[in-house]
């Protein structure tokens, strides 16, 4: 009777796992789009600092980031539970700060106040500058991972609580994971491509030189593109969570993917839900830093 009573509990436990393994599979596909955003967008957050600090930057935010799944986990799970009409706004109001610090950073690139970042820089001295860094990433890795758990969670509702639970964990480890062992990687390329070049010096190999230079080469033009393409995610991410979450922009939208696909058929079905919240993501942005902008004008003149 004993082992009757163990066999049907393996049983259980492999079907609960294979549930598992099948609804993050799932969950998987649909927040790959975030995973890339996010993957630019950490990348980007460690620009600027010295190679020697590059991995524990990039480990103080992966522990952030972990952390950030550690409250939004079982937030999310409460949230869905007892207020499930809470998640909408929250993610919109997420979004906003998204395309807000986009477009900071658009005008800080186009419109520089010299006297305020000399003011800065003399201000800062590299440990707190790397402060600054580390709790940039964690606060906009807070909103992506969000988004994440949202659309984790969109894909297990019929599911119960335990399995909603463990498919949640499953995605915000394997995510953390991902995302930061590959930014690590990236951060350390030139790393990689001065020791091969160095090595075929004592080797006298052409294949380790080549491969060298190029990643030597390579590894700065790839930082610039991820600077310019987590600029650039913050506006697709936050205008994606607009359209989403307001249903007067979600009407436009279709509407716009509509006239897309009548003029380019399956890629202006692509491209169109892209435009539109990149768009969007610049309009919204912009327009809070003018607001920004004002209300410090008018609380600090001397901003």
């Amino acid at each position: 009777m004993a082992g009757i009573n163990l066999l049907t509990l393996l049983d259980d436990i492999t079907t609960l796992l294979d549930d598992i393994a099948t609804m993050s599979k799932v969950a998987t596909k649909k927040t790959a789009g975030v995973l890339g955003d996010d993957l630019a967008l950490n990348a980007q957050q460690v620009t600027g600092v010295t190679a020697d600090r590059e991995l524990p930057v990039v480990w103080a935010v992966a522990k952030g980031s972990f952390l950030n799944k550690a409250i939004l986990v079982p937030g999310a799970l409460l949230i869905s539970v007892w207020l499930p009409w809470l998640i909408t706004p929250l993610l919109i109001i997420g979004g906003l700060f998204l395309c807000f610090e986009g477009a900071e950073k658009v005008f800080a690139r186009f419109l520089p106040h010299p006297e305020k970042e000399a003011d800065e820089s003399q201000q800062l001295d590299p440990a707190e500058y790397e402060k600054q860094k580390v709790k940039g990433a964690i606060r906009t890795d807070f909103i992506l991972s969000a988004e994440i758990i949202v659309i984790t969670l969109g894909t297990v509702t019929g599911a119960t609580l335990v399995n909603q639970a463990l498919v949640l964990c499953v995605i915000a480890v394997l995510m953390t994971i991902g995302v930061y062992g590959l930014v690590a990687g990236i951060v350390k390329l030139d790393d990689a491509g001065l020791y091969l070049l160095n090595q075929s010096k004592v080797s006298a190999n052409k294949f380790k030189e080549m491969l060298g230079k190029g990643l030597l080469a390579a590894a700065p033009r790839l930082m610039q593109f991820l600077a310019f393409a987590g600029t650039v995610a913050m506006f697709l991410v936050g205008g994606g969570i607009l359209s989403h979450g307001i249903e007067l922009l979600h009407h436009w939208q279709l509407e716009v993917i509509t006239i897309g696909k009548s003029l380019l058929n399956g890629t202006g079905e692509t491209l169109a839900p892209l435009i539109f919240d990149g768009l969007l993501g610049v309009v919204a942005g912009l327009c809070i830093v003018i607001l920004h902008l004002v209300w410090s004008k008018l609380t600090n003149p001397k901003y």
